[in-house]
This record gives structure tokens, sequence and C-alpha cells, in this order.
């Protein structure tokens, strides 16, 4: 502790004299399979649980689920592994990162691809696309 610090905490016992100091002993703590999961999404964004199809979510109509979105992507940079999306209704063009893609291929994201997805936030806090799936082809 800095000198400030143990100022505050003698002005604190001063009110409270069951007061006791911190120990700098903690016990290690592992991190789980889910913690790590967590992590690797970003502060912010904690849609862990995977997207459901309709047919899962008990919707055998085959509409969109609520809170899933369509459009197509913009613009794709491959090599960074991030890109731009396009909303069917609309708006500001979205955020996505590579690591949200849960159901189809990497190399099938390119300029034009029909995509579904949720909104979420990034690890900074702004506005991006989570749990994109490469949209099936319309039916004929």
């Amino acid at each position: 502790m800095n000198a400030l610090q143990k100022r505050l905490f003698e002005e604190a016992r001063k009110r409270n004299p069951n007061l006791k100091l911190p120990t700098d002993s903690k016990p290690v703590q592992e991190l789980t399979e889910d913690d790590l999961a967590l992590i690797k999404q970003g502060v912010g964004d904690k849609s862990s649980r995977p997207s459901q199809s309709a047919a899962e979510a008990g919707d055998s109509t085959g509409e969109v689920p609520s809170g899933e979105q369509s459009g197509a992507v913009v613009t794709y940079f491959e090599a960074k592994g991030f890109g731009f999306l396009r909303p069917d209704d609309g708006g500001r063009d979205i955020f996505f990162h590579v690591s949200r893609l849960v159901e189809g291929l990497a190399t099938d994201l390119r300029a034009g691809t029909r995509v579904l997805y949720e909104l979420g936030m990034d690890r900074t806090g702004k506005m991006a696309a989570s749990s994109i799936r490469i949209a099936p082809p319309p039916a004929a």
C-alpha cells in the first residue's frame, strides 16, 4: 500500500474499528472453458448461447426469429478477419468479425453474400454483429 492508501485506511478505521486490512494472498482460481469463451467474446457481448434455428425454437413457419436480422456483406477484409454488413431494413453499416461466424465458412464472406445476424457489442462497446450465419438460398 502506498502512503495515500494507508492514510485513507486509517481514517476509515477510525470510523469503523472492526475494519481489517485486506490480505494480499488470494486463492488462485482456475478459469473454466466458459470463462475463457466469455473473455474471447470481449467486454459487453455476453451472448454465449448458440443461436437456435427456427425449427429448434418451435417455430415451424421458418420465419426469422425475433432479434435476428438479415443483411448482406458490403466488404470483407479476409487478411484482417473483419468487414461490414448492410442491414436489409436500411440504416448504417454494421461491423462484424469473422470470429462471430457460427454457421458457414469464412471463404463465403464476399460482397453481396446474404447473412443472418444478431446485434451485439464488440469489445470496445460499439455496436457489432454477432451470431452470424450464412443465409440459406431462397426457395425456388
